[in-house]
């Protein structure tokens, strides 16, 4: 059994709430946790609460960014037309936004 603790506002986390996805959608989500440094139930709760999240660029996140930009470069070179694919539209834009907003000064709100 894990050592029970309390969260950055000292409440005890003690209910387990779950849900299913497709393999597709716990990919975009998993692509989304990545990019924001955060960790997945931070970031579920914070987007289920319609909190803002907040990413800090690091050195990790870089690199996570480029690995996946890679994986979709790849993606678009097998395909003919853009169009066919709305997960690969979708997964360009929201990393293009995050690329986009690392050349303001922090922190890097991302919606």
């Amino acid at each position: 059994m894990s050592k029970k603790s309390k969260d950055d506002k000292n409440r005890w986390r003690n209910k387990t709430i779950g849900f299913r996805m497709s393999p597709e959608e716990a990919m975009l989500l998993d692509m989304m946790v990545n990019t924001s440094g955060m960790s997945k139930q931070d970031y579920i709760i914070k987007r289920v609460l319609q909190q803002e999240i907040t990413v800090l660029p690091n050195l990790r996140m870089q690199k996570y960014l480029k690995i996946h930009l890679e994986k979709v470069l790849y993606e678009l070179s097998r395909l003919n037309n853009i169009s066919s694919s709305n997960e690969i539209l979708d997964t360009i834009c929201y990393l293009a936004t995050i690329i986009d907003s690392m050349n303001e000064k922090s922190p890097y709100p991302v919606r």
